[in-house]
């Protein structure tokens, strides 16, 4: 059974090979819901129900940990906040935070992730099919042919940015006046590059097995690291301590799966085969992870994860506490983003295995509900921004060396940021079918890459005259010109979905978004207090969106309210 307790596995297994979840969960009789892949009018399905159901209690697992992780970031920004405002020291701490930030969006969230949970699902597709075989097992093939040498490369990449960290602050932030803080913080950063490349492969497979709730754990444990150390030590090492908290927290997220991790991955037998020289039957029967492969998905988060780079090397040659406004504004407003990405992650493997399994429809289902589904949830997010910035930033962080000139500029920052947030969702989304196959594509690449550009024209010309906002547009700009090229894409080159359907839809929602946006805006500043202010937005402009979602009749917009009708009623 797995950690979600969806299932368990029945009939015989090869000697010596641990029980595995099965690839699906257990029958239930609940009806289809908004998470399930959906099935074509006029057909049955016995898993669609089955599935939607899993896939619904593990999102809600998942949501519940993504909300506990995002509650416990803002307490850690809020603590950094509070120590060291928006200054030198802050500025140091998040230039040395380039390095972690690009490890996750590489090794955990989008690169490992697109490498390896496709290998996984053809690897659990080939157990499967493989029955009772005697001596073969794809999956414990798999790791290791894979893990050994993933671990020596992570770790020889840590030990060079440890000895490379000034040369690496001089590219990142050439404008910084006395650089030695943050080379130092930089250093302590450094071990993330192993610590999260152990900690994205086992959510990987985790994923694959379809155990979501370790995976969506590890931001929990990072996070308490950096807050206890923050706490406990910022009196003597200042914003070291933060630093130091990041290597701590990264070394928990590998513990919060390590368990899970063991129980499911076989590993005791057959002995792992010899450096360089993998034993035949692996080599026959784990998925390809070849160069071919891997260097698409790395060309892709790299590009994507240099938007950061972008701005923090412009924001580096403005007034200092530009890096720091950027910085939180970026953090509280991906928050919709994170929470609307959650969804496509959980059903991520279902994808990957219809893929496998040359369902082409199935997953043109999954793919369109997904788009729709983390639509609704990011511009939502976005049309709360819009309308509370300002009292967003107020109640979480002004407070001790936060003031009220650093929340009008974050503020601000934080509303240009909101208008890429469909944009950041969208290239999320539609990355994971590209790479679901587990065949080489260079085209999220290309428009990763283009997208880049122009962020990169967009932010020189912008950040002159407009400073911090300037950045921050150009940023909109460039995620949504990629997600447009992603958007036109992938129908024609991976799943079939309906591109100008889509696209209509998102636009709906988008007018939607900026209505409730607009109403919130206007009724803000009607209450003074900025607590009771935001309290009232979440009223407000909830229903602003779904009432205008109903009038531009939005299916999504339709389908959850009918879907909360449905359910009340079923209650009463």
């Amino acid at each position: 059974m797995s950690d979600t307790g969806t299932g368990t596995e029945t009939g015989a297994r090869p000697a010596g090979v641990a029980a595995a979840p099965p690839l699906l969960p257990a029958p239930g009789p609940e009806p289809e819901g908004l998470l399930s892949p959906g099935v074509a009018p006029g057909t049955s399905s016995g898993e669609a129900p089955r599935l939607g159901s899993f896939l619904a209690r593990a999102a809600a697992g998942t949501a519940v940990l993504t909300v506990v992780a995002a509650v416990l970031g803002l307490v850690r920004d809020q603590a950094i906040a509070r120590y060291f405002g928006a200054s030198d020291a802050s500025d140091a701490f998040l230039i040395a935070w380039t390095v972690p930030e690009m490890a996750a969006t590489l090794l955990i969230e989008d690169g490992m992730a697109l490498l390896l949970v496709p290998a996984f699902s053809l690897a659990l597709t080939r157990r499967a099919a493989a029955g009772e075989a005697p001596g073969s097992d794809p999956v414990r093939d798999l790791v290791a042919t894979t893990l050994p040498r993933l671990f020596l490369l992570l770790a020889g990449g840590a030990a060079l940015l440890i000895a490379g960290a000034p040369w690496v602050v001089g590219v990142l932030a050439p404008g910084l006046a006395d650089p030695r803080l943050a080379v130092d913080c930089t250093r302590l950063t450094s071990v993330t590059v192993l610590t999260f490349g152990i900690t994205g492969y086992f959510s990987a497979a985790l994923r694959a097995h379809r155990s979501f709730l370790p995976p969506a754990g590890v931001y929990v444990a990072y996070n308490l690291g950096i807050i206890g150390m923050t706490l406990a030590l910022h009196a003597v090492w200042g914003v070291r301590a933060a630093a130091v908290g990041v290597a701590v927290g990264s070394v928990l997220m590998i513990l919060t799966q390590l368990p899970v991790f063991l129980r499911l991955v076989p590993l005791a037998r057959p002995r792992l085969p010899r450096f360089g020289r993998p034993g035949r039957r692996a080599a026959r029967t784990a998925p390809p992870l070849g160069f071919a492969v891997l260097a698409p998905v790395v060309l892709f988060v790299v590009s994507r994860q240099s938007q950061v780079l972008v701005e923090r090397f412009l924001a580096s040659t403005l007034p200092a506490g530009a890096i720091s406004h950027l910085n939180y504004a970026q953090k509280v407003a991906q928050m919709p983003m994170v929470l609307s990405l959650m969804i496509c992650t959980v059903t991520f493997p279902v994808v990957a295995q219809a893929m496998a399994a040359g369902d082409r429809e199935k997953a043109r289902l999954r793919v369109e509900r997904d788009l729709g589904l983390a639509g609704t949830v990011v511009l939502l997010g976005t049309a709360v921004i819009l309308g509370y910035a300002p009292q967003i930033i107020e109640v979480l962080f002004q407070r001790g060396a936060f003031d009220a000139a650093d929340t009008a500029s974050t503020a601000q920052v934080m509303r240009v940021y909101a208008l890429g947030l469909l944009g950041h969702c969208l290239v999320g989304a539609l990355s994971r079918p590209f790479f679901s196959s587990g065949r080489p594509t260079w085209f999220p690449a290309f428009a990763m890459g283009t997208g880049l550009l122009v962020t990169m024209g967009a932010g020189y010309a912008l950040t002159y005259r407009f400073g911090v906002d300037g950045i921050a547009t150009a940023n909109a700009i460039g995620i949504s010109t990629t997600a447009l090229l992603l958007l036109m894409g992938l129908g024609t080159r991976v799943v079939p979905i309906r591109t100008r359907a889509v696209a209509l839809s998102l636009g709906r929602l988008t007018g939607a978004s900026l209505v409730a946006g607009v109403a919130g805006w206007a009724c803000a500043p009607l209450v003074p207090d900025p607590v009771l202010s935001l309290a009232a937005g979440c009223l407000l402009v909830p229903s602003a969106f779904f009432l205008t979602g109903l009038a531009l009749r939005s299916p999504e917009v339709v389908s959850l309210l009918a879907l909360t009708r449905r359910r009340f009623l079923d209650g009463r």
